[in-house]
């Protein structure tokens, strides 16, 4: 049947503010940045693995009508969406200190965990990013 996933959707409130923060601070790259009209299409992924990519997708029309939107936006502010990414690195701590320094706001330090190193943050729209540097 199938034998991937290709994207995935996270909601943002602002697709611009979006891109500084996934591109500017945390290294991801555009795959595809496309104004049809209705609707700004814009992917991003993991440098050099565009075959995953993550929709940075506003509230709106054509996907829902304009009430849904204004609903589903209030939601996305509370942090209440579900939005998730996690995301690996070969040193989490480094990194850690590297978005820190870049002003990143961290809901979890660095962590031992059974699987390695782990740590937790917010998107500046309320959706929870971890990122793990797994056990060798």
């Amino acid at each position: 049947m199938f034998n991937a996933i290709t994207h995935s959707a996270i909601y943002v409130l602002d697709q611009d503010e979006a891109l500084d923060f996934y591109v500017g601070k945390l290294g991801l790259e555009v795959n595809a940045d496309v104004d049809f009209g209705v609707m700004r299409w814009l992917t991003v992924s993991v440098p050099g693995h565009p075959e995953r990519q993550i929709l940075l997708e506003k509230p709106g029309p054509p996907a829902m009508s304009e009430e849904t939107a204004q609903q589903v936006r209030e939601l996305v502010t509370k942090g209440a969406t579900s939005g998730w990414l996690i995301l690996t690195t070969d040193d989490c701590r480094k990194t850690y200190e590297t978005l820190k320094s870049q002003g990143v706001e961290f809901t979890e330090e660095p962590t031992e965990r059974p699987y390695g190193i782990d740590c937790g943050l917010r998107d500046p729209f309320g959706n929870r990013i971890r990122f793990t540097q797994l056990k060798a």
